[in-house]
């Protein structure tokens, strides 16, 4: 009978370390490196621990925290970025003292806690750095320095902004008003170039909504402060028209009202200039307004005197340059100026004496007159004469007549005075003036009477006297005399 060999039982293996969640055998856990690398917030505690989702779990949310606080700069997620910090940390720290081996790496140790202090310290001098930024903006800002505020938050990078984006983000909004009030400097700049009220009232309508924003009261006043240190401009239109708009402006009760007084002091040499310029263009109603303007404004300034001379010269201007239109218009008596007589104050006085007149309308006597008693520049003429056409006057003497086909058949001619109607107006006033017609006389019966006949003759008919120029000068003396 044959019997098997016999085999002794075995003692059972030892247990090794429990299998890791992929299956491979779990190291030996040091709960402090795992937190320490937990702490850099990239999830390197989990890789030690081989918690590969953990890790990855940890790298994603540290990445959407840091987005969120860095595009919205809100305390909030910075809370919320410290609380996952922490978390990371005791969690880690749970799970290494879950293991049931722990043993003490001090490589671990030591390159985790390098980590952690290189983050910590990176995100502490970022936001100490990011202080200081914001400090100089907020400096430069109340100094009134555009410029330097803009430079210093020209220095602010992803990492402050990772690190600190509520301390850096309003520097954003000084940057975002500095480059508005460039627009507003560049807008008020051009409109003292062009004296253009539109470009004027945009640039102010940008610095009330940069005012409106706190903080900013300095930088508009540097912006303002150039504008109005511009003014008066050389043109002094332009600087008028400038400064009328800021005297116009209602009241703000803020910084802007600055620009008043800049009006008050300009204005005034501004209106006169522009009112000699204007003069010197024979732009004579505007220039007259610019003299007004100073009048009804600043009636107390030292330059009233020369207003109220430039508002007389301009008057006169526009009455010569009205006058001379009705002169270029008369056509006859009852045209031009013979219909729609005005006054030119500028001109000389109707006084004792003779005096000179522009004789306007029908000018087939008034040419006999001495040119002493003429002008033809209304400028110069105290009197203005229209003569409407010549009309029988008074009777003078009656003729009989025979001519070669009626000769026992005379024709009786009666020989009038040349009677010419008139409108005489002193220039001075616009006033109408006596006397309102002249008779003109002269020889009357000559012994031959030629005049022009047609087939059906019925004779010459009445005849005015034939005159001289020394019977003209008589009857129209009394005109120009007074």
């Amino acid at each position: 009978m044959t019997y098997p060999a016999y085999d002794p039982p075995r003692p059972p293996a030892p247990a090794g370390p429990p299998a890791s969640p992929a299956g491979s055998p779990a190291s030996p856990a040091d709960p402090p490196a795992v937190a320490l690398g937990n702490a850099t917030l990239l999830g390197i505690g989990y890789l030690l621990l081989r918690r590969w989702r953990l890790a990855a779990i940890a790298v994603l949310g540290t990445a959407v925290l840091l987005d969120l606080t860095a595009s919205t700069a809100e305390t909030g997620y910075e809370i919320l970025l410290l609380l996952w910090w922490a978390a990371g940390i005791a969690h880690g720290w749970f799970l290494a003292r879950r293991r049931p081996e722990q043993a003490v790496r001090r490589g671990q140790r030591a390159g985790t806690l390098a980590l952690a202090l290189v983050v910590v310290l990176t995100a502490v001098l970022l936001r100490a750095d990011a202080y200081g930024i914001a400090g100089r903006v907020t400096e430069a800002r109340e100094g009134g320095d555009c410029e330097a505020a803009v430079a210093a938050q020209g220095e602010v990078w992803w990492g402050h902004r990772l690190a600190g984006a509520p301390v850096v983000e309003p520097g954003d909004a000084v940057v975002q008003a500095c480059h508005r009030l460039d627009g507003a400097a560049a807008t008020l700049a051009r409109a003292a170039r062009r004296g253009s009220t539109e470009d004027l009232g945009r640039g102010f309508g940008t610095l009330a909504g940069v005012l409106n924003e706190p903080g900013n009261e300095q930088t508009v006043r540097t912006v303002l402060d150039t504008f109005l240190d511009g003014l008066p401009t050389d043109d002094s239109c332009d600087t008028a028209a400038l400064t009328a708009w800021l005297r116009d402006r209602g009241p703000t009760r803020d910084v802007l009202d600055r620009s008043a007084d800049t009006a008050a002091r300009t204005e005034p040499a501004a209106l006169v200039g522009c009112g000699d310029h204007l003069m010197t263009e024979d732009a004579w109603q505007q220039a007259r307004t610019h003299y007004r303007q100073l009048l009804d404004a600043y009636p107390d300034d030292a330059r009233t005197d020369e207003a109220r001379d430039g508002v007389r010269k301009a008057t006169l201007a526009i009455e010569l340059d009205h006058v001379r239109g009705l002169v270029d218009n008369t056509y006859g008596a009852d045209s031009g100026y013979c219909s729609k007589p005005a006054k030119y104050s500028g001109a000389p006085p109707y006084r004792k004496g003779a005096n000179r007149a522009l004789f306007l309308g029908d000018s087939e006597y008034t040419d006999k007159l001495p040119g002493s008693w003429r002008t033809g520049d209304p400028a110069k003429a105290a009197l203005v004469v229209c003569a409407d056409a010549a009309e029988n006057g008074a009777a003078v003497e009656s003729c009989y007549y025979e001519n070669d086909k009626s000769k026992y058949l005379p024709h009786q001619v009666t020989f009038h005075k040349v009677k010419i109607p008139l409108k005489v107006y002193e220039l001075r006033t616009g006033k109408r003036l006596d006397p309102r017609s002249v008779q003109i006389g002269g020889g009357s019966c000559p012994s031959v009477l030629r005049y022009e006949y047609y087939m059906h003759d019925f004779g010459p008919g009445d005849q005015f006297v034939s005159t001289s120029k020394s019977g003209v000068r008589d009857a129209f003396r009394p005109v120009v005399r007074r």
